[in-house]
């Protein structure tokens, strides 16, 4: 088969490469885990990016926060970075879904470095976007385990995702986002559009979560994001407006972006 007739990689189908340092962890096991979170996350959504990367690496570090390094090398990798204990593989799973998200929502190449006022946004819809995937690791991991006579470890899964819930949904409901999207904002912006997966970002993402749910085809919509000049960089209403836009030019659901602008009244 010559190269422009074979299938064009896809998140779902690039091949993924372990580096750094696994410790006494099997790398094989490690990939197990990587591959079947992928899969959590990926499977019958569709993948509308124009960017997306034909190789994913997951490299470990021993310290420092999980990430995408934005590497200027001009290649088609994107290079996840994850920091978890021995076989700790729901951590593994979680912060691997969280990063994933960021490269599904094309925030992966060299240029895309993370910007206020919107960063925060993005985070949170990334971090549903993790918690969806565990839910579905979870069930799949109980009835088919990677590892043989492993399927009681699907419950530790859905334990650890439900702790982060129940976490994120106090916070919620503390900050009033539960009562009144619209006011929340409103009244904590300056403190919202602090970049990172900060507390409003946290309770957030409940909220991005029940639309994941209620409505599977949104998520297609991540893939749409960031394909203009300034990213996350823009005033929230001209940035809905341009995620809005980017997925007509893809031909993606714009649904998350229309629920949003409601449910934040920008």
């Amino acid at each position: 088969m010559s190269p422009s007739a074979r299938p064009q990689a896809t998140l779902l189908t690039a091949p993924i490469e372990l580096a750094g340092d696994w410790g006494h962890m099997l790398p094989r096991s490690a990939d197990l885990v990587v591959e079947r979170m992928r899969h959590a996350c990926l499977d019958g959504v569709r993948l509308v990016s124009d960017r997306q990367p034909t190789r994913l690496r997951v490299d470990e570090h021993t310290s420092g926060s999980p990430a995408v390094w934005l590497h200027p090398d001009g290649s088609s990798m994107a290079w996840i970075i994850v920091d978890i204990g021995e076989r700790d593989w729901s951590k593994l799973a979680y912060q691997f879904g969280h990063e994933l998200g960021h490269v599904m929502a094309n925030s992966w190449q060299a240029d895309a470095k993370p910007a206020p006022p919107c960063q925060w946004l993005e985070e949170a819809m990334v971090e549903a976007f993790s918690l969806r995937g565990l839910g579905r690791l979870a069930k799949d991991w109980k009835q088919n385990p990677p590892f043989a006579g492993d399927n009681a470890f699907g419950d530790a899964i859905a334990g650890y995702r439900a702790n982060i819930i129940k976490n994120y949904a106090a916070l919620a409901d503390g900050q009033g986002l539960t009562r009144n999207a619209a006011a929340w904002f409103a009244d904590h912006r300056s403190e919202i559009e602090i970049p990172g997966l900060n507390p409003f970002a946290q309770a957030m993402s409940l909220t991005v979560l029940a639309e994941y749910e209620a409505a599977p085809d949104c998520i297609e919509a991540l893939g749409a994001l960031n394909r203009w000049p300034g990213r996350t960089g823009i005033p929230i209403a001209e940035y809905l407006g341009r995620w809005e836009t980017s997925c007509g030019q893809l031909r993606a659901s714009p649904g998350l972006p229309i629920r949003l602008r409601e449910l934040l009244q920008v």
